[in-house]
C-alpha cells in the first residue's frame, strides 16, 4: 500500500533579510496525526520557517503544498483559513479582553449575518476549554488576570476555534510546571488522535523523546536532518547535528576548595505570606548557590524579594553585613545587587534600544557631563563589557532585539558587570537559549564567580542547578526542605525532595 501523502510539504524554502540568509533551501514534510519536532540552535532558522508557514513571512523561493496542492500563504489569515494555526512562545493575546473575546477575535460568531456576542461566544469558548481539560477557566474573565499556563490554554482554544488541521507550538512548555506539561502532552495526544498534526519546537530534548514522532534538525538555515525517529535517535546525535559538535550539558569545572571569606549576601528570616516561609541563606564571594524547586515553590519570589522588587513580611537582607532597606530596588542596586530576571524581554531589556543603551542604562551617572551624555564614553564602556562576555555580533550599536536569546542574556549580564555588582541574582538564566549557547553562558557565570562575584541562581532544570551551583537549597511549597553541596545530590534525589520532601534542619 502506498504511503499517505504528507499533509504539509515545504520544499526548497529560502528567505533572506538584509545581510542575513535565514533559510537556505529547507524541506519539511508533516504527516496528519503526527508530532513533528523542529530542533535547532537560536539563529538556525526555526522562527523564520514557522513564520513562513504561518503566512507572516513570504519565502523568496520554494514551494508549499497543503494536502498535495500547491498554495501561497499570503497572510496569517490565509494560513488559518487552510487550517494552520501557530501558537508563539510570546503569546499574542489581548490582556484587556476576555477569554471568549480573545478566542473568537477576528472571527466572532455570527447569526443571520450579524456578529453575536455574549452568551453564544462564552458557551462556544467553554466547550473548547472543556475539550482542553480546563473547564475551570471562566470565558468572561480578562486574559490579563490569568496565569501563564492558562493563557497558553486560551491560545490553544483560539486555534481550535478554527477548523485547524495543523498546530505549530513554539516552546509551549517554557513557563509550565511538570503537572501542566503533563496536561499539555495529554492535549497534544488528543489532537493527534483526531488527525491533527503538531509541529513542536522545544529546547528540552527530553520532551522531544517523550512526545515526538519525527524530528527535523535545522542548522545555519539548512535542514541537516529530516524525519529522524524522535524516540530512538540518540540525544548525542541530535545535539551533534544542532551544533556541529558533540555537546550535551557542558558545565565548567567546579572549584575543589570551598569559597572562603565573609558572606557578601546574607538573608535572615526573610518571608512573604503565601509565597515562601522564613528563609536563611548566605552566599560568599566566588560561590554559586542554587535554588531548586517546582514552579510555584517560591524560587523567583525569593530572588525578587532579595532584590527589593517585593517587600518582605519578615526578615532582612544584608550585603557585606549592612542591612538593605526592605522593598527598595534602588537600595539593592546601590549595594551591589544585580538581577537577570526570568522574563528578560519584558523585565530587563529595552528591546527597541541598542546593545549599548541596554548595557549602560544602570550606570548612566558615569557618562553624564553637565546634563549631556558622553556618547563616546558610554559606547567604549559598553563595548568593553560586551567583549568581556564574547557577545555576538561585536557591534554595540545594533538593536538588542536582533540578538539571539543567549546574547540577549549576555547583554543583561554585561549591564551588571559594567555596574560593578557584587551579587548576581539569576532567574532561569538559560530560558529560551539553545544548547550550544548554554555552554557559553555556563562558562561566563562560572568565570564571574571565580573572579569574586556571589551568585544566587534559580532554574527549573535540575541538571542545570546541580551542574552549575556549588551549594543547593531545595524548595517545596515555599519551604527549604534540604540543603547540601551540589556534588552530593543527583536529579532523582532532588525530584524526590521537591515532590514528597518535608522540612529538614
Amino acid at each position: 500500500m502506498a504511503p499517505e501523502p504528507p499533509l504539509l510539504s515545504m520544499s526548497g524554502i529560502t528567505k533572506s533579510f538584509p545581510g542575513v540568509r535565514a533559510l537556505d533551501g529547507v524541506d519539511l514534510d508533516v504527516q496528519a496525526g503526527e508530532v513533528h519536532c523542529l530542533l535547532g540552535q537560536n539563529g538556525a532558522g526555526k522562527s523564520t520557517l514557522i513564520k513562513v508557514l504561518a503566512g507572516a513571512h513570504q519565502p523568496d523561493t520554494g514551494t508549499i503544498r497543503w494536502r498535495s496542492e500547491e498554495v501561497t500563504l499570503r497572510s496569517p489569515i490565509a494560513a488559518m483559513r487552510l487550517g494552520i494555526a501557530t501558537i508563539y512562545q510570546e503569546l499574542d493575546l489581548v490582556e484587556h479582553l476576555s477569554v471568549a473575546e480573545n478566542v473568537h477575535l477576528g472571527h466572532e460568531p455570527t447569526a443571520a449575518g450579524f456578529v453575536v456576542r455574549g452568551k453564544v461566544a462564552r458557551d462556544s469558548t467553554a466547550q473548547l476549554l472543556k475539550r482542553l481539560g480546563h473547564p475551570e477557566i471562566d470565558p468572561g474573565r480578562l486574559v490579563g488576570e490569568l496565569s501563564a499556563a492558562h493563557q497558553q490554554i486560551v491560545s490553544m482554544a483560539r486555534a481550535l476555534s478554527h477548523e485547524v488541521r495543523l498546530i505549530v507550538m513554539d516552546e509551549p512548555s517554557a513557563a509550565l510546571d511538570p503537572d501542566e506539561v503533563d496536561n499539555l502532552f495529554r492535549i497534544v495526544g488528543d489532537l493527534t488522535a483526531d488527525g491533527v498534526a503538531v509541529v513542536y519546537i522545544s529546547h528540552r530534548l527530553e520532551e522531544i523523546r517523550r512526545i515526538g514522532d519525527r524530528v527535523t534538525v535545522l542548522k545555519d538555515g539548512r535542514a541537516v536532518a529530516g524525519g529522524l525517529p524522535a524516540k530512538s535517535t540518540p540525544t548525542s546525535e541530535v545535539v551533534a547535528l544542532m551544533t556541529g559538535r558533540n555537546v550535551e550539558y557542558v558545565f565548567p569545572r567546579r572549584p575543589t576548595a570551598a569559597p572562603q571569606g565573609e558572606p557578601v549576601l546574607t538573608v535572615e528570616g526573610l518571608s512573604r505570606e503565601g509565597e515562601f516561609a522564613p528563609l536563611d541563606l548566605q552566599v560568599r564571594p566566588g560561590e554559586i548557590v542554587g535554588l531548586a524547586g517546582l514552579v510555584g515553590s517560591g524560587r523567583s519570589e525569593i530572588l525578587e524579594t532579595v532584590y527589593g522588587a517585593r517587600k518582605p513580611d519578615t526578615g532582612r537582607v544584608l550585603v557585606d553585613g549592612r542591612p538593605l532597606k526592605p522593598g527598595s530596588v534602588r537600595a539593592a542596586v546601590s549595594a551591589g545587587l544585580g538581577l537577570a530576571p526570568e522574563e528578560r524581554k519584558a523585565q530587563a531589556l529595552l528591546m527597541l534600544e541598542s546593545v549599548t543603551r541596554n548595557v549602560s542604562v544602570s550606570s548612566m551617572s558615569r557618562f553624564a557631563r553637565v546634563g549631556w551624555i558622553d556618547r563616546g564614553a558610554e559606547l567604549g564602556a559598553a563595548r568593553a563589557a560586551t567583549r568581556e562576555l564574547s557577545l555576538r555580533p561585536d557591534n554595540p550599536d545594533v538593536p538588542v532585539r536582533t540578538l539571539s536569546g543567549g546574547n540577549q542574556q549576555k547583554a543583561v549580564l554585561a549591564r551588571w558587570l559594567l555596574r560593578g555588582c557584587r551579587v548576581l541574582l539569576l532567574d532561569e538564566p538559560t530560558r529560551g537559549v539553545d544548547v550550544g549557547a548554554r555552554a557559553e553562558l555556563y562558562a561566563v557565570i562560572r568565570r564571574l564567580a571565580d573572579e569574586g562575584l556571589a551568585v544566587l541562581l534559580v532554574s527549573s532544570e535540575v541538571p542545570e542547578v546541580l551542574g552549575l551551583a556549588d551549594r543547593v537549597l531545595v524548595l517545596r511549597e515555599g519551604t527549604v526542605v534540604h540543603t547540601a553541596p551540589a556534588r552530593e545530590l543527583d536529579e532523582h534525589r532532588v525530584l524526590d525532595l521537591v515532590m514528597e520532601g518535608s522540612p529538614a534542619s
